[in-house]
């Protein structure tokens, strides 16, 4: 073996080995040494967006899953590693219009490039089982499933509201909204009206919340959290508001606002009712009230994501016109708000200022009226600032309610919801903020609905032996509007229930879509259908494994979509994700300098250097380029927009892809954020050189095969394998909990061990070296399988015990950690003075003995007899004199 660690020559080397012999090709229901099937295992780390360029996190991703893999398959599984990209979406037309290029091509090249960085860095990646979801042989199952959706009326078409951009004449998606304003003609954005297609998850809701309670154990409880929060089951009460507004003659929504309530306890207190800009009442009212036509139109302006909803300045305008109070028969005001959407609910709600912060700040802005309703003892209410007691539910108490004063929350809702369901005006309710998913897309880069319009016929599903409907990978998008409405070729078609000239339907599907199932395409490569049999076998997924950022939606959608399969006899399960591990963030430090305008420059840590005070902390830090001061930003997550990031093929051709790996399993325990450190990097390449001289220099003392006889082991021999096997215990117990940090520090540990071990150069000590060097080289390969594979072939473990991805993985010898000797520190007077090696069964005569027949203690006693002697045992003796 050569004397040097060559990372570049020991990586390609084991990467062209694996290549030759097709290591990670997979098959179903594989068999071990004797002829049993091995138990499945399938690892999968959440698909990448091909952007053409690895991220530390995907590093630290798809390590934790490599680990995982090689650990199980020592063990004796049959792992499944598969890889994919999440080919369709948004980043492949922005670039795309930046580069005048079809997105075909950037997502094509991108792939391969990734490919090879990913290659590069040793992962156990079953190729054959790809998939690329811009690919017609993917996505003809997206389109096959909207069709049997659509049949059982899952997917159904409605009106929905979208951001669109008036300069560009586009739909834009929420994250191209900036600040109100389109990404790229910074015009404001207007709210339109449009149809589209939904996926009624909310038939699935309260499924989907039970499951996160009793069928996801194996999940973050935050992440379940999360989960449940996001369906939101709330129980209230829906109730209308009669009113007498009638347009042309006919009353609206036949004389009725409908709200729904979670405080039905507050009704007592309402004193306006608020409705979306799209409400048919506020449409009526705008026509006799230009300035509320204008503000109706500020209210379209603007983005439509919730999260922008909630945080946005909350605006309103009254419109003159009043509803009944269904209780007291007061007249309640109308105000048009633009925090109301026509998308959620009835489109309306009722404002309750006292006792709901929302409507508080409102009240105060407008100077609306403020009735406190609701009273918790030893509180006083004030209209001057809110405070989080006035929305106590728990211990608030029914005031000025009449007959409701004196009740508590769930004896007021359940009054009220009796009165006004006597009334006829309203019922208990069980509501969900989940919303169906709009599944269309004004956007050309995805899966083409598989739909035809037709002027006589309607919308006509395709039918089934015509799909794929594939999408024309030569469009290059230019901003201006969904390519697809240019495309001829596309566009035109004839209608399959009448034969006469019709054309496609040009939005694609949410790349949601794409990464609901994809998954389990790894199962069923090649097959004619969706899934079959392979898929029973493998699925449902042992670990899946990826960002907390994919904690909701994602998630959320990949259940749904797996129920609905369940339910059309696809797949046999419930739940596609038995345990789940949403590894931490990749931070590293930031440094900037601040323009006149405010905005700020940020510089790579690379392009930085820095000064340190005399603790280590830094004090200054220069621009290399021009030698001028950088603020310090402090430390943030990697990103594009920071500069902060880290190019993985840069470390892996400096340092090696297994320092890379080694490093980002090192740093920290998956589930936390990790901090990059150059000299932490280049401590764990030390380290691995350190592990490759050992193996260089122990090389001829190495024999594999031979046989130890532990009864004839001497101190320093029991001594080296008690350790290891110590640290095998330990390794092998934070395998199984994924805590890769400590396995790290674990193999450091036995490097140590065997680096200090000082053995004879006779056949017991080259045996015990052996089989410890082959435990260490084991425990170390699922972090860093290059360098293991090279020294195990290399030092001959290969030829005795076959290839390391396939030799079995230690087990601890018990016998092996037990210690018939133990060294006991002596104390004099309380102080130190030596130690004394004795059987781990002595008596305490014996110890005694021979802790005062020590020379060093002979001379602290100096012959005087001594008061006492304590023995602590296993740990010290103390003489007092």
């Amino acid at each position: 073996m050569q004397e040097k660690y060559s990372p570049a020559d020991v990586e390609k080397s084991a990467q062209d080995y694996w290549q030759s012999i097709a290591a990670y090709k997979v098959v179903e229901h594989a068999k071990d040494k004797n002829g049993l099937d091995k138990k499945k295992f399938f690892a999968c780390s959440m698909l990448p967006y091909p952007s053409g360029k690895l991220h530390m996190g995907h590093v630290r991703n798809y390590t934790i899953n490599d680990v995982m893999y090689r650990y199980l398959r020592m063990n004796n599984y049959n792992v499944l590693m598969p890889m994919g990209w999440d080919a369709f979406g948004m980043p492949a037309e922005n670039a795309a219009i930046a580069n005048n290029v079809p997105p075909a091509q950037w997502t094509y090249s991108n792939i391969e490039h990734m490919k090879s960085q990913l290659r590069s860095m040793g992962l156990a990646i079953d190729w054959s089982r790809e998939m690329t979801a811009c690919k017609p042989e993917y996505y003809k199952w997206n389109q096959w499933m909207f069709l049997k959706m659509l049949e059982k009326g899952i997917i159904y078409k409605k009106t929905g509201t979208v951001n669109w951009d008036p300069i560009d004449q586009t739909v834009l998606a929420n994250e191209q909204v900036v600040d109100g304003r389109g990404w790229r003609s910074g015009a404001l954005i207007e709210k339109r009206e449009i149809p589209m297609y939904y996926a009624k998850i909310t038939d699935y809701a309260e499924e989907l919340l039970e499951s996160v309670e009793t069928k996801l154990p194996g999940w973050p409880e935050r992440v379940r959290l999360m989960q449940a929060n996001w369906i939101g089951k709330s129980t209230g009460v829906r109730f209308a508001f009669p009113h007498t507004i009638a347009d042309d003659g006919k009353l609206i929504n036949d004389g009725k606002l409908w709200v729904f309530t979670t405080r039905a306890d507050t009704i007592m207190g309402v004193t306006f009712c608020a409705v979306a800009a799209e409400h048919p009442i506020a449409t009526f009212a705008a026509k006799t009230n230009p300035a509320l036509v204008e503000f109706i139109a500020e209210c379209k302006k603007g983005g439509v994501a919730e999260a922008d909803m909630a945080t946005m300045e909350k605006k309103g305008m009254p419109t003159g016109l009043f509803v009944t109070h269904p209780l007291t028969g007061q007249q309640v005001e109308i105000w048009v708000g633009n925090y109301v959407l026509m998308t959620y609910g009835d489109g309306a709600v009722m404002g309750v200022p006292a006792h709901d912060e929302r409507d508080f700040g409102f009240a105060n802005k407008y100077q609306l009226p403020i009735k406190q309703v609701i009273a918790v003892k030893d509180k006083e209410f004030s209209t001057a600032a809110w405070q989080e007691w006035y929305g106590d539910k728990e211990n608030g108490i029914c005031i000025a309610s009449g007959k409701y004063d004196g009740l508590g929350f769930q004896a007021a809702v359940d009054a009220v919801s009796a009165d006004v369901a006597a009334l006829g005006l309203g019922e208990k309710k069980i509501t969900y903020r989940l919303r169906d998913w709009g599944i269309s897309r004004q956007r050309y880069w995805g899966t083409p609905i598989p739909i035809i319009h037709c002027a006589d016929c309607g919308a006509v599903p395709v039918p089934e032996k015509d799909l794929p409907v594939v999408l024309p990978e030569d469009c290059v998008p230019d901003g201006s509007g969904n390519p697809l409405n240019k495309h001829e070729k596309f566009l035109h078609v004839d209608c399959p229930t009448c034969g006469k000239p019709a054309r496609r339907e040009t939005d694609t599907m949410d790349t949601f879509v794409d990464s609901s199932w994809y998954y389990m395409k790894y199962t069923s490569p090649g097959s004619e259908a969706m899934v079959d049999a392979r898929n029973d076998y493998w699925m449902p997924m042992d670990q899946y494994i990826g960002g907390i950022e994919h904690a909701v939606m994602h998630l959320l959608y990949a259940r749904f979509w797996t129920k609905v399969m369940r339910d059309f006899g696809l797949v046999k399960f419930d739940e596609p994700f038995v345990n789940l591990l949403t590894q931490g963030m990749v931070l590293n430090e930031t440094y900037y300098r601040e323009e006149a305008s405010g905005k700020k420059i940020w510089f790579n840590p690379e392009d930085v250097d820095l000064t340190f005070d005399d603790k280590g902390r830094p004090l200054t830090a220069i621009l290399k380029a021009d030698g001028q001061a950088v603020i310090i930003g402090g430390t943030e997550k990697m990103s594009k927009s920071k500069n902060n990031g880290i190019d993985p093929q840069a470390q892996i051709e400096q340092f090696g892809a297994d320092t890379a790996r080694l490093f980002t399993m090192f740093a920290a325990p998956p589930e936390q954020t990790l901090e990059w450190s150059n000299t932490g990097v280049e401590g764990s390449n030390r380290f691995l050189r350190r592990v490759w001289n050992f193996g260089y220099a122990q090389a001829a003392h190495i024999t594999p095969g031979a046989v130890i006889n532990a009864a004839e082991l001497s101190a320093e021999q029991k001594t080296l394998r008690r350790e290891i096997y110590k640290n095998l215990q330990q390794a092998d117990h934070d395998l199984k909990r994924i805590q890769y940090n400590t396995v790290v520090s674990a193999c450091m540990k036995m490097l140590n061990t065997l680096e200090a071990a000082k053995l004879e150069d006779v056949p017991a000590s080259n045996a015990v070296l052996t089989e410890c060097f082959s435990i260490f080289l084991r425990v170390l390969n699922p972090v860093a399988p290059h360098i293991t594979h090279a020294l195990w072939q290399e030092l001959g473990y290969a030829k005795a015990q076959g290839d390391i991805l396939d030799a079995s993985w230690p087990l601890v010898d018990e016998q092996a950690l037990v210690q018939s000797e133990i060294e006991l520190m002596i104390q004099v007077n309380g102080k130190l003075r030596g130690s004394i090696t004795v059987a781990k069964d002595a008596d305490k005569a014996t110890i005694e003995t021979l802790a005062l027949a020590h020379e060093n203690v002979q001379k602290h006693v100096e012959g005087a007899t001594p008061k006492k002697i304590i023995v602590v045992p296993g740990k010290l003796i103390n003489i007092v004199v």
